[in-house]
């Protein structure tokens, strides 16, 4: 029994040296170093600012505190960023970045603009999972889903994102007339299109992200939230219908569900490939830090952005969950959504 203790002693003894010797490996290598937060939109959109702010916190619950700077790579609904991160950046975890929550979806069906695979990806976290909203301006004249199956609606999108695959869902299986007008380098552009009349909505932006981007808008009502998407309605949007309840039968719900699964993966921070797995464990410890420090909470109030959090291990299976998806189904949605380029 003594020889038990004093053999299970020297074990623990051991991982306690490996875990310092870690944790110095981690430190030593982030210690004067700058890390890049690459965006993969434009500047003044929802990925945008919570790309930024955890830019600004993240580094300080980092071994060794590196400087994390923010660069903006917008192109192809965030899929520019997420190439170079998956083919291009360097593999030792000085780059972060953020990308569309829709990429594993596109992945699952197939889409063959997605040139990486979106589970070789590193999770760190998110910082809020959240519903995604359809909104038109006020003076559209489109003010509900109904409103949409009766008339063309200019609806502006990214690329390849949630903002033209919740459209073309809409119209194949819900009858609506959405026009999609793809290009827009990011979420904030589009924005500016429906204030300028160039289009008449906007075809995905979290609930979350209006509140703290457009606080104004809403106080006003210049837009019109169509609908919901998401597993489970947003406790402030009680009276606007969740995409999947608008199916008019079982076989498009389970589609639709499948479509808004991707909602938990909000705004996904992650790192590239082939990063060492200390570093990854240290990225994803100082995520979990930072979403609890009040310094972090407190700015992110400030902004009028909502906390939710979503730990990198969680992430990294819900991705892999959703790009495993049984090939009958994501086919199906498939054929909806087609290849967006």
């Amino acid at each position: 029994m003594h020889e038990l203790k004093v053999a299970g002693l020297a074990a623990l003894l051991a991982l306690s040296a490996q875990a310092a010797l870690a944790q110095a490996s981690v430190e030593s290598f982030y210690k004067g170093k700058q890390v890049d937060m690459v965006i993969g939109y434009s500047p003044g959109g929802g990925y945008d600012a919570y790309a930024r702010l955890v830019a600004r916190h993240l580094g300080t619950h980092v071994p060794g505190n590196p400087n994390i700077v923010a660069r903006n790579m917008p192109g192809g609904g965030s899929r520019v960023a997420a190439a170079y991160v998956y083919k291009i950046a360097p593999k030792d975890g000085s780059v972060l970045a953020t990308a569309d929550q829709s990429l594993s979806l596109a992945q699952a069906i197939g889409d063959k603009g997605i040139q990486f695979d979106t589970t070789k990806f590193l999770y760190i976290g998110n910082p809020s999972q959240e519903n995604n909203t359809t909104v038109t301006w006020a003076t559209s004249g489109i003010k509900t889903i109904e409103d949409a199956t009766k008339q063309e609606v200019p609806m502006g999108a990214t690329g390849g994102s949630t903002s033209s695959q919740y459209p073309r869902a809409m119209n194949a299986l819900l009858g609506t007339k959405f026009k999609i007008i793809l290009g827009y380098p990011g979420g904030n552009d589009i924005n500016l299109a429906m204030e300028k009349g160039e289009v008449a909505g906007r075809g995905s932006n979290s609930w979350a992200s209006w509140k703290s981007t457009r606080p104004d808008w809403l106080a006003t009502k210049k837009i019109n939230i169509l609908v919901q998407i998401g597993l489970n309605k947003a406790p402030d949007l009680p009276d606007v219908p969740l995409l999947m309840d608008l199916a008019k039968n079982d076989q498009d719900r389970a589609v639709l569900k499948l479509l808004s699964a991707p909602s938990a993966i909000g705004r996904p921070i992650f790192t590239t490939p082939g990063v060492p797995d200390e570093r990854v464990k240290a990225l994803r410890a100082a995520f979990d830090k930072m979403v609890k420090d009040q310094a972090f909470i407190d700015e992110a109030k400030k902004s009028n952005l909502e906390v939710d959090p979503v730990s990198g291990e969680e992430l990294q299976k819900i991705v892999t969950e959703i790009v495993a998806t049984p090939k009958e189904t994501a086919d199906r949605l498939a054929s909806i959504i087609g290849e967006i380029q």
